[in-house]
């Protein structure tokens, strides 16, 4: 497989079905394409690619350890053509490099067999120990990998699925048991690249070097979290490459779809937004939904509540925030509540459903008439989510815009699975989902996921951990919400409804001085900067990808 142009100058252009303000990631299948199309229409020579691939890597090994022996393990096709490369230009350069390979000699074809004929000095070792040519190398794999101070990984490539087995399964255990950084070549073995599923032993990189673009399983967990640092570059794919991917990172230009307002914007054309939840116990959670909607933009907000909260909510909530008390039993909104919802959102906007509803018999049957029923965007959330579940294409009939924000235990009950077996695969249970739902679905992580029904997907890059932390789900719920009423559409809204939460904990995180003491209120109160000031711990697509 060949790779090309650097994420560092990729545009997505007409051609690509992502909008402008995603990163593309193809995944193999369209990495393949690229690659075709640069060898057989643009006449780009593969070794040409392939020395290019290889010179990254080497320099991405002299910065991470600038003296010292390093061991490159290779494996088949030009995964390991590139690995190949890269021991051969560390040689020149003076290193001691180990060369262990997957194949013997005769088993190499193509680019990388060229490489292996140009390889100076020892031949190569099996991974078996073994080593080709006596008479040149000396000592065996694993001697070589535990006297490196780095090891390349060159030993799966991005057309890797299932699980690795027999000696190159012991190898990626010898790799992640070396004790030292791990540079892996375009994606760490044994993570499927499509989608970062990781089905067996995988190698833990220190670092991963992409070229064109990174790939989704570097950015999706688990294999986002065996990718360590990455880095993207440049290997001279020609620009006007066919760009079909389906996935991308959200870039911090998202920001520019949200709505500003004007001299002539009220707060009817702001937006309205309903919040349906609450119950005994549980009324901090429509609370926060309510404040960070009109903290996102919207001209007004009104929590629909158990009438025996209303009191409560609208003693402890800002004095901007409309509350009305309808219907209940035992503390929790009733389905005769329903059509009191249903009467105030004849005016518009977009609607809430789930925070701190509660599970009781009554909250259940108030959330699915509602769901159904309701002819406004949604946003559907905690228990708003647990009442649908195993009846999730229920939602596939309703009128009006619905967006799911779903955690790895909520989307399990959802599709009748375990939580693990939705972490085990994100990718396909989140678009499994949106298909189901015919709905934006949000799976909710680090790497929070973005899907629609048609298979579009939008990745945040993560990296806000002070979002750990109870009620920043509410909060998101509201932020979406928000932009869902200033007319924004379901993926857009919820892709920078995302970016905003994410950054607005970064921004919480600086202010009070550490992650751990973000709390979601620290979330609301950074929204209003988050959407103003120059992104902190941002990806953008003019540097290279850091982890």
């Amino acid at each position: 497989m060949r790779r090309g142009d650097a994420l560092a100058t990729i545009s997505i252009g007409a051609m690509s079905p992502l909008p402008d303000w995603l990163i593309a990631l193809p995944d193999a299948e369209e990495m393949r394409a690229i690659d075709r199309w640069a060898i057989e229409q643009q006449g780009v020579a593969g070794l040409e690619l392939m020395e290019r691939a290889g010179a990254g890597v080497a320099r991405s090994v002299e910065r991470v350890a600038a003296d010292g022996p390093v061991a490159v393990v290779c494996g088949k096709g030009n995964n390991g053509g590139d690995g190949l490369v890269v021991a051969r230009l560390l040689r020149e350069a003076g290193r001691s490099v180990a060369v262990i390979c997957a194949l013997a000699p005769d088993d190499y074809s193509g680019d990388a067999r060229v490489n292996l004929e140009r390889l100076p000095g020892a031949g190569p070792l099996r991974l078996d120990g073994s080593a080709w040519n006596a008479a040149e190398a000396s000592g065996g794999a694993s001697d070589a990998l535990a006297g490196s101070v780095a090891i390349v990984d060159a030993l799966l490539g991005t057309g890797f699925s299932g699980e690795p087995h027999g000696a190159v399964a012991e190898a990626i255990d010898a790799i992640n048991g070396a004790g030292v950084p791990v540079i892996s070549v375009d994606v760490p073995s044994g993570v499927q690249s499509s989608s970062g599923e990781v089905s067996g032993a995988a190698v833990q990189a220190f670092q991963t070097v992409s070229f064109h673009a990174a790939k989704p399983g570097l950015w999706i967990r688990p294999g986002k979290a065996h990718a360590g640092a990455r880095e993207v570059i440049d290997i001279g794919i020609p620009r006007g490459a066919p760009e079909t991917a389906r996935i991308g990172l959200i870039a911090a230009r998202v920001r520019e779809l949200l709505p500003r307002r004007g001299a002539a914007s009220t707060k009817f054309s702001s937006g309205h937004v309903l919040i349906a939840g609450g119950s005994r116990g549980l009324s901090g959670a429509p609370m926060m939904s309510a404040h960070a909607s009109m903290r996102t933009g919207a001209g007004y907000v009104t929590a629909c509540v158990p009438a025996s909260l209303q009191p409560i909510l609208a003693a402890a909530a800002t004095p901007e925030l409309m509350s009305r008390g309808m219907a209940e039993h035992d503390g929790a909104l009733s389905a005769d509540a329903a059509a009191e919802v249903l009467e105030a959102a004849e005016r518009g906007g977009a609607l809430v459903l789930g925070p701190g509803l509660g599970r009781s018999e009554h909250a259940v049957a108030f959330a699915r008439t509602l769901a159904a029923r309701a002819s406004v965007a949604m946003v559907l959330d905690a228990d708003g989510l647990n009442a649908h579940a195993g009846r999730l294409a229920d939602l596939a009939g309703r009128r009006a815009a619905t967006v799911l924000t779903p955690h790895a235990g909520e989307l399990g009950r959802l599709l009748e699975l375990d939580s693990a077996e939705v972490e085990r695969a994100r990718l396909r249970h989140v678009r499994r989902a949106a298909e189901l739902a015919a709905a934006v679905v949000v799976l909710k992580g680090d790497d929070t996921l973005i899907a629609d029904p048609q298979g579009a997907v939008a990745i945040s890059a993560g990296a806000s951990p002070a979002l750990a932390s109870a009620g920043t789900g509410d909060v998101l719920s509201g932020v979406i919400a928000a932009l869902l009423a200033q007319g924004l559409d379901p993926f857009a809204a919820a892709a920078a409804g995302v970016w905003l939460h994410a950054e607005a904990g970064r921004q919480a995180a600086r202010r009070v001085g550490c992650a751990e003491s973000v709390i979601a209120t620290d979330v609301i109160a950074a929204l209003a900067a988050a959407r103003s000031s120059p992104a902190t711990g941002e990806h953008e697509s003019r540097v290279p990808i850091g982890g």
